[in-house]
């Protein structure tokens, strides 16, 4: 893929896609190559060394991916768009180092998270600045005609990520939680952030209001469906490349579409068997897992589970659509979401 010189909106050719996966070859060589440049500070190391640790550590660069894709809808030069992109990383990047705290969790892409690496003190203060270069990522690179209203969105973003990760938190101890309740937490947590990333590639490429709305709504959407894809993925998946342990959603009771879904429908015979194990001491996870799954299989939770995840999809694609450039631009963005759907990991 070549990253031209042509002004936004206008071509010089007529547009010709490449394969998707050259273009998320490229793009994925040209994001990674602009991380790899990026100064997050140096003295004192003990600040510095974890955000080079954690950034270091690779993963899918899905909302930089995105920021691209979206700004390529309606520009060939791309140049531009990389370190504003480079922001939705930083900061996603950001909230896993407080998350993984906040959790606990001992690992991250399969290496010890940042707090059991060094200390929760470090991981607190390393994250609070990965969003700060987030913030001048953007304030130093996003042109002075469009900088107010990203900064404004990206704002709103990082404070409805954190809502998101509050309400995933209060779950946890509340007994009652309803299906709506749930899918907006998702929302919050997973989803808006890539509406935003595609919102930006947008609007630093010219995009109009319209079409910069439908984007964000088609990356929402695309959110909510991977999320729950990835709560289907924890019960039905392959352990061989799921890359994280099946059942572990139901093991740690989180609450998911699946189980809410199953408490709300399931008959007497099988409450009693989730009142056996949800919220019990684990004497037997394999066998939680497998009686949990059972009751599932029973309440048809996985076609139900898919049904909903294909439709958010629909939704998606239906704002896709309406965005008003020729339908090959598109195909790279159409083509990504089949892949996050179709993912076993």
């Amino acid at each position: 893929m070549v990253l031209g010189q042509t002004p936004h909106h206008r071509h010089s050719a007529p547009f010709v896609p490449p394969t998707f996966a050259a273009v998320q070859t490229d793009l994925s060589t040209l994001l990674n190559q602009a991380l790899a440049q990026l100064d997050y500070g140096q003295q004192p190391a003990a600040l510095y060394d974890p955000i080079r640790y954690i950034m270091g550590l690779g993963g899918k660069r899905l909302r930089p991916l995105l920021t691209l894709l979206g700004g390529q809808l309606f520009t060939d030069d791309l140049a531009p768009l990389v370190k504003p992109a480079l922001a939705t990383e930083v900061f996603h990047n950001f909230t896993l180092v407080h998350d993984d705290l906040m959790d606990q969790a001992p690992l991250r892409r399969g290496q010890p998270t940042v707090h059991e690496k060094w200390n929760a003190s470090t991981a607190i203060l390393s994250g609070d600045v990965m969003l700060v270069r987030a913030y001048e990522l953007l304030f130093e690179n996003v042109p002075a005609a469009v900088l107010p209203q990203v900064l404004r969105r990206f704002s709103q973003t990082a404070a409805e990520v954190c809502e998101g990760q509050q309400w995933d938190m209060n779950f946890e101890t509340e007994t009652t939680v309803t299906i709506p309740q749930y899918l907006d937490m998702i929302r919050l947590k997973t989803a808006v952030l890539l509406g935003f990333a595609l919102e930006l590639g947008a609007v630093l490429a010219g995009a109009s209001a319209a079409d910069a709305e439908h984007l964000r709504q088609f990356g929402t959407d695309i959110g909510l469906a991977f999320q729950l894809r990835d709560d289907l993925l924890d019960v039905y998946g392959d352990a061989a490349t799921f890359g994280k342990r099946v059942g572990g959603d139901i093991i740690s009771d989180k609450k998911t579409f699946l189980l809410l879904t199953a408490q709300a429908q399931a008959g007497e015979a099988q409450q009693a068997t989730l009142a056996q194990h949800i919220g019990q001491p684990v004497p037997d996870a394999e066998a939680k897992v497998a009686a949990v799954r059972g009751v599932y299989d029973e309440l048809n939770i996985r076609p139900q589970t898919e049904a909903l995840i294909n439709q958010y999809f629909e939704a998606g694609l239906l704002h896709l659509e309406r965005i008003t450039v020729a339908a090959a631009r598109k195909a790279p963005l159409h083509r990504l979401a089949l892949q996050l759907l179709e993912r076993e990991s």
